[in-house]
């Protein structure tokens, strides 16, 4: 299949037509909506011990709003939202492991 271009960047289409994407995808992304939204109400039903959104969530709500923004490219402005832009090492590591956002995610990038 042909590629489009634009003057901004190269787009590959899909090989498969968009109703059989729906076909074999809809119903695994279904469930992941599901257990998204079933997270977000178990924190509306938690005590809040906290002085507003921890910035995980905060970055997830925003990543929301890419889902439906109707702007192409949203898995790379979400893996953007989501990832460390800081480019000078910590002296020190709080724990193993990663938090799953950057704290400054919940801020607009500039």
């Amino acid at each position: 299949m042909a590629a489009q271009t634009s003057s901004s960047s190269v787009r590959l289409t899909c090989p498969v037509p968009r109703s059989k994407v729906v076909e074999l995808y809809f119903l695994e992304h279904r469930a992941k909506l599901l257990d998204l939204a079933a997270f977000l109400d178990r924190l509306d039903r938690a005590e809040d011990d906290t002085a507003g959104d921890d910035f995980r969530v905060a970055a997830l709500r925003r990543a929301a709003g890419i889902l439906v923004d109707g702007v192409p490219d949203r898995a790379r402005r979400i893996l953007e939202l989501f990832s460390d832009r800081s480019t000078e090492p910590i002296a020190r590591a709080p724990m193993k492991g990663a938090l799953g956002a950057a704290e400054c995610a919940a801020v607009s990038p500039s």
